[in-house]
């Protein structure tokens, strides 16, 4: 065991202890899997994060994504916040705009954007939800089926079933069977928009929740991750503009804010601001 680097740092907020926390070993060199998966238990954290040295030429770093359950592939809100993190150490970059990580699912690209990063959503498989599922979905948020107004199977590395709702505050208002859930071992993402809001740059216009009892975290703050593939859906299927911001995390006391810009290539971007609150080392 050794002391290495860590931070653990506030995701998509710009007021601490107001988004999404995020536990980052700085140099993760050396540890195992099981170690790892120690760490993330003990941390209780949605995630935590643990920076390597890139295996691919293209990559500024790696990182590995822990939930208290497992491993993910990819995440939105440690891809964030490790690269705000990595940045604060003095992580240099190959190209001036943006960075780019190495992850179990690939290589992603984040564009600096001031304070704010924002990492570039990974390509989006979708599908309809299998028939004998959604209902029993549906039945462990207590919905009708009036409520529902549309739903997909979202998998950009995460697996997420996404269902958009007829009013926020449906959406707020909802009090999941967490058990049910973690049995059917699904992933869901709710979502409604604000029908009268202004489409400004501090107004949400999507109101956004995300239950995920099978990784052992019954509802993350905020969700990059979720965020990514409810905008590449919303907006190919017109349900939202080019461009919005998602509020997620009122029910847990957060006030987590989500950029969404999908660029004139039909790139979808999730941005956000990170704030650190804890900077010292951890003995690993």
């Amino acid at each position: 065991m050794q002391q290495r680097a860590f931070k653990q740092v506030d995701v998509f907020t710009a007021t601490a202890y107001r988004g999404n926390p995020l536990a980052v070993v700085l140099d993760a060199s050396g540890l195992s899997d099981d170690v790892m998966q120690q760490f993330a238990q003990w941390t209780n954290l949605s995630e935590t994060a643990f920076l390597l040295p890139p295996q691919s030429d293209e990559a500024d770093y790696r990182v590995r994504i822990f939930t208290p359950g497992g491993e993910l592939p990819f995440a939105g809100h440690p891809t964030l916040g490790s690269c705000h993190a990595w940045l604060e150490a003095g992580g240099k970059a190959r190209h001036r705009e943006f960075v780019v990580q190495e992850c179990k699912s690939g290589l992603v690209q984040i564009r600096r954007e001031g304070k704010r990063l924002a990492f570039a959503a990974p390509p989006l498989k979708r599908s309809a939800p299998s028939a004998a599922l959604l209902p029993q979905v549906a039945a462990a948020l207590a919905l009708k089926s009036s409520q529902v107004v549309a739903a997909q199977t979202l998998d950009n590395g995460p697996v997420w079933t996404g269902l958009l709702l007829d009013n926020p505050q449906t959406v707020l208002k909802l009090s999941p069977d967490h058990l049910a859930l973690k049995n059917l071992g699904v992933k869901v993402g709710v979502a409604a928009r604000y029908e009268d809001a202004a489409n400004t740059a501090d107004a949400p216009l999507l109101e956004v929740r995300a239950f995920a009892a099978v990784s052992g975290i019954p509802e993350d703050p905020v969700t990059g991750s979720l965020n990514a593939s409810l905008a590449q859906w919303l907006i190919a299927d017109g349900h939202m503009p080019t461009r919005y911001l998602a509020a997620q995390g009122s029910c847990l006391q957060r006030a987590g804010r989500v950029h969404i810009v999908q660029d004139a290539g039909g790139q979808v971007w999730v941005g956000g601001e990170s704030v650190t609150c804890i900077s010292g080392t951890v003995t690993l």
